[in-house]
Order: C-alpha cells, then sequence, then structure tokens
C-alpha cells in the first residue's frame, strides 16, 4: 500500500510539472527518470529480501547479482 501512495504522489508530481505552462521536456523526463530509477531500487530490495537475483545485461552478456551480493554469469537454480 505504500508503495502505491508513493506512485502516486509522484504521479501527481509529474502531472503538475506537465500542466505548468513553463514546463520543459527536460524536466518531465528528469522527473520521470527519478520515479523510474526509485521503483527499481525498490524491486531490487524486494528480490534481495525474497532470496532472489537481480538480472542485468552488458554487451550482450547476462549477469545475475545473488542476495548474498555475488555476481554471476550462470544461471541461479531459482530461476530454473
Amino acid at each position: 500500500m505504500c508503495l502505491m501512495k508513493n506512485y502516486s504522489l509522484h504521479l501527481r508530481n509529474l502531472e503538475n510539472i506537465m500542466s505548468s505552462s513553463k514546463t520543459h521536456i527536460k524536466d518531465f523526463a528528469a522527473e520521470l527518470t527519478k520515479l523510474g530509477n526509485r521503483g527499481m531500487k525498490k524491486a531490487q530490495e524486494e528480490n534481495h529480501k525474497l532470496g532472489l537475483p537481480n538480472v542485468y545485461s552488458k554487451n550482450g552478456t547476462i549477469y545475475y547479482q545473488l542476495s548474498n551480493g555475488k555476481i554471476t554469469t550462470e544461471k541461479p537454480t531459482s530461476l530454473s
């Protein structure tokens, strides 16, 4: 419930930015990026609490960050 409340507050902030006649696209993009980053961080933290790996890709290689902090390219059995 707390996550939805925070999301709603940020959404209202975005609506206020867009309704302002002096709004610049870069302000909207910056606010949207902040909102996305916060959501991603919360999802990563929740994965960690649940013992699930966070999955990343760099230059076509998939990396798994395990809940113990180890980073590996081997697919964990929890994802099989």
